[in-house]
This record gives C-alpha cells, structure tokens and sequence, in this order.
C-alpha cells in the first residue's frame, strides 16, 4: 500500500466513527520529549471527549509497526523535533500506508530545518534576517564583523528554541557557538532585530488571527514559551487589518515554498519600522496550555476540543491506494 496527497482535499468529518481507529503518537526520543508528552495527552483527551477511537502511541517504548498489527487506521502526529516533525516519521508512516496529520516528508524537513527554511524563503521573496552560518570556532571573528552585535546563535533544526543564545558581547560567542555545537553540527548566528514578535497559525490552508509574545526574558526561550506566567500574549495582536493582512500571506507563502500544509505555524520578528522578517515555521507547534495555535482559534472561538478535531481532519489529504 501506498499514500496519495492532495492538499487541496478539505473534509469536513460530522460523526468520530469516520476517523476509526486513531493512534495519537507523542513522547518519542527527541530533546522536546517533555512538551510533547503534554501537548500529546491533551490532544487525546480533546479527541476521546469527542467520542474519537483515540489511543495514545509512545514510539519512544513501541516500533512503528504496531500501529500495523493494532489495526490504526490513521495517525495524530503530536511529536515534536526531530524524529516525529523532520520527515522522519512522515516517510515511515508513508512506508506503513497510514494517512497521518500535517505536513508531508518534504514539508517537514525543510520546515525543521531553520537554514533551509531561510534559503527558500529569501528566493521567493519572503523577507528574512542576514546569517552567517558557524562551522567552526574559527568563523566566529568574520562573524561579529559581518553581523554586528547583539545576535543570536541557533542550531538549525532544533525546536521550542532550544540551544538558542542571545550574543551581546565578543566573549560571550564562543560559548553561544559551542552550547548550539553540542546539539548538532549544523549552527548558524542571525543579527537581533529589535521589536515585536509576532506568530501566525496555519489550519486548513488558512490564516488565523495573530498573536503578539511579549516577554520579560532575554527572548522568547523555552522556559518562556511552555513554563513561565509572565509572558503576555495579545490577540488580536493590535496590527492594523493591512498588516494583519500581509503578515498572513507571509505565513502562507512560507508553507507554500517549504511545501508544508494542513496545520502549523510561522514565527515573525517586527522591526521598529514595522516590517516583518520570517524566523522559522513549526510544522507539529505545541498543543499545550500555553501554546498559541490553541490561542488564535480561540480568537475565532474555535475550542481546543474543535481545533484538534480539524487537526485530525487534515488527515484525510492522504488516501491509501492499494
């Protein structure tokens, strides 16, 4: 057996029974392990509240070919980094013939890949950040030359910002390289820029309102994003409806060049002038209580329950053929 996709496919699902047996894959190996345990057993829950055949699947503690031999029918991918959101699992899944959330193998490693992600979107158009990628101690002098000061130094294909650190001093960048080295061999430095953040989530090839993060950390970190109280989100984000506007074709346009589709999310800083740069895209984001594609539904009074429910309906892009 083997998948077709088609993106363009929208169905609507009325009664839980046309899903059939789901298994809900989070845990696994990666370095987000922790949040994906929350955002996984949240989203069981949304879904077996809404009388879904819904079974938690730790890949981390079973192989993948049980979800042959236990009969699932179809798969909520809610692992994140790598092994569940860079292709890895997609292109097993696609191997087992069992239709799967989100994006495709393509779109998903290209999407959890920040320096590609970076590369295509500078061809199309879509405006991001100088970088200047670090491959080893002896780039880091060219670095602050060619960048300035402060930047930030990120290994590319990490997520929840892990590994990422703000450089504002000379000194400070030979442990920023080494702290991101030790994570992978791929790291890259990017200049500060200044001004709000800004993130957009996709669903269904389309926009949801977005939200503005605003946090007393250094930025928008790890502790920031899943643990911390003291982070403030607005939404609606206080963008006039033009730039509201072309805030979600950038987000849009950036699923579409990295080839990523069904549901997401696309990070933007705004400098003081008020022109968006693309930071990265997340292909699997959080479903956690903090997380913030469960705050712009809620923005179209979409309930989690719902919004997870539509997640699982993206699915349905690909079709078993014999």
């Amino acid at each position: 057996m083997r998948l077709r996709h088609d993106p363009k496919i929208v169905r609507h699902v009325t009664d839980a029974k046309e899903f059939g047996r789901v298994a809900v894959l989070f845990g696994g190996t990666s370095s987000e392990r922790e949040i994906s345990l929350k955002s996984g057993s949240a989203c069981l829950a949304a879904l077996q509240k809404r009388g879904v055949d819904a079974h938690e699947f730790d890949p981390r503690d079973r192989p993948l070919n049980e979800l042959v031999t236990r009969k699932f029918e179809r798969v909520f991918i809610a692992l994140h980094g790598p092994g569940g959101e860079d292709g890895t699992l997609q292109g097993a899944l696609e191997f087992l013939g069992l239709p799967y959330t989100g994006s495709g193998v393509m779109g998903s490693a290209i999407g959890m890949d920040k320096l590609r992600t970076k590369r295509l979107a500078q061809a199309v158009g879509i405006p991001t950040t100088d970088y200047m990628v670090l491959r080893s101690p002896a780039d880091l002098d060219n670095c602050i030359e060619r960048l300035g000061l402060p930047l930030i130094v990120k290994p590319a294909t990490q997520g929840s910002s892990v590994g990422m650190t703000k450089v504002e001093k000379a000194d400070q960048l030979l442990g920023a390289y080494q702290a991101a080295a030790l994570l992978e061999p791929d790291v890259f430095a990017e200049p500060w820029i200044t001004g709000g953040e800004y993130t957009v989530a996709i669903l269904q090839g389309r926009a949801l309102p977005s939200i503005r993060i605003e946090t007393p950390a250094t930025f928008y970190d790890y502790q920031a994003k899943y643990f911390r109280n003291d982070t403030k989100y607005s939404c609606p984000s206080g963008l006039s409806a033009e730039a509201e506007k072309h805030l979600a074709q950038l987000a849009l346009a950036t699923f579409t060049a990295v080839g990523a589709d069904g549901w997401g999310r696309a990070d933007f800083m705004m400098d003081k002038a008020g022109k968006p740069y693309l930071l990265e895209i997340n292909t699997v984001p959080g479903m956690t209580d903090h997380s913030l594609v469960p705050m712009a539904a809620r923005a179209l009074d979409i309930s989690f329950e719902q919004l997870v429910w539509q997640v699982l309906e993206t699915s349905f892009t690909r079709t078993v053929i014999a």
